[in-house]
This record gives structure tokens, sequence and C-alpha cells, in this order.
């Protein structure tokens, strides 16, 4: 029996959702599964490994939701050439949004003029996608955190993201509410990492995130259509 999707509404957290498969061991039928999920339930984005954007972009065309794919994923230890490269052959394949993950190591140590001009080189390299920057929270102080959203704000991306999922934490309420403060609108907040309930996805969304990353998309669209039945 088709699944029938309530209408869009500014409740509706479909709009909320990069409905995300990013297991080393995802293979094509699952990220196709994965593409027939996200038309079902009008899911913002699909976030697939970069071996998948081709097909990924086939299975969603005619759709409004969107393919994004990763730059230097999980570790952020390539070099800024190759995420270059990376973010351009994603944007040429068809992806409207990358993830990147930036070298965490320029910026545990203050290096966070090196942090801002690979951003920036991604940025130009994919002109035509909007760059989520992966800081990874759970390895930084406050004031890194701080520091980052403002680099990330000056290299011209247009998220912030919390976390790749595959640190010691994901996202935290008080991580999402310190980069919504801090970018004070001037780009999003992606939450990633842990949210698997409709509860937590609101708590991300209450504190300031404007897009979630979760593998548990169905699940949260399915506990939100039974609140709209009722008891």
């Amino acid at each position: 029996m088709p699944i029938i999707v309530p209408e869009i509404t500014a409740d509706n957290p479909a709009w909320l959702i990069d409905h995300t498969l990013l297991r080393p061991q995802v293979n094509q039928q699952q990220i196709e599964q994965l593409c027939e999920e996200a038309v079902e339930w009008n899911f913002a984005a699909v976030c697939i490994p970069p071996v998948f954007a081709s097909r990924a972009v086939a299975c969603l065309y005619g759709s409004e939701t969107l393919v994004a794919s990763v730059v230097g994923f999980p570790c952020g230890y390539d070099s800024t050439i190759s995420k270059v490269r990376q973010a351009a052959e994603l944007e040429c394949l068809g992806c409207a949004e990358i993830d990147m993950v930036i070298q965490i190591g320029h910026a545990l140590v203050g290096d966070f003029s090196l942090v801002e001009e690979e951003i920036a080189q991604v940025v130009l390299a994919a002109p035509a996608a909007k760059i989520k920057v992966i800081i990874e929270c759970c390895d930084l102080t406050t004031q890194q955190k701080i520091a980052l959203t403002n680099v990330v704000v000056n290299a011209g991306a247009a998220y912030v993201k919390t976390s790749t999922g595959f640190g010691s934490s994901g996202a935290s309420i008080e991580d999402v509410r310190l980069l919504a403060e801090v970018s004070g609108g001037r780009i999003g907040v992606k939450a990633a990492g842990g949210i698997r309930s409709l509860a937590r996805l609101r708590q991300m969304q209450e504190a300031g995130a404007s897009r979630i990353g979760t593998s548990a998309g169905v699940e949260i669209m399915q506990q939100w259509c039974a609140v709209q039945r009722g008891p």
C-alpha cells in the first residue's frame, strides 16, 4: 500500500531533513531505496557517499529533493587540492549541496586562517552548490566553536554543521544553540549525529537548527504522522 503523506506545512519536519546514508558498507540498492523514501516523504535532501552521487541524481530527477554528498569525509585530513577537486566533481555530477569536513588539526592549534582559506576554495570550486561545513563540535572548546562559526560565515559557506556522526558524540542542544547564536542568521545551522526521534528533532529545531542530518528520517516522519492522527 502506498504511503499517504500529509501535505507539506511549516509543522511538517520533512523540509528540515537530510535523509542520510553514509555507512562504508552501503550499496547501490540501499541508495535507491533511500531516494525512494526521500521522494515519498518530501525530504529536503539525501546525503550520500560520492561514489553514488550520479545514481542519486538520476533517481531524484524531477523531484524536489536535492542530492547532497560529502568532501573530506569523515576525517577532513585530505589535502585542500583534493577537497577542491572533489567539490567541483560533485557539482558537475548534479549535487546541489556538499557537506565538507574541515582539517580540525588546524583549528585545534588556532590556525583559523588556514581553515577559512580551505573553505573559501571549496566554495569557489562549487559555486552553484550550498556548502555545509562540518566542524565536529565534540572535539572543540566553546571558544573554538565560536571562532569556527565566524570562519564559516566569512568563507562564504551556507551552513555550519555540528558533526559527522562518526565522532565521539553527535549533536547537542547546547552546541546547536551556540552555533545559531554566533551565526546570527547569517548562515544556516545543520545538526547531525544521534537525532533519531521527532522529539529530538524538535529540540534541535527550537535550539536553532535549520537542517537536520539523520538516518532515521522515515521513523521520525512516522512518529509525526502518528501525532497528526491523534489518539
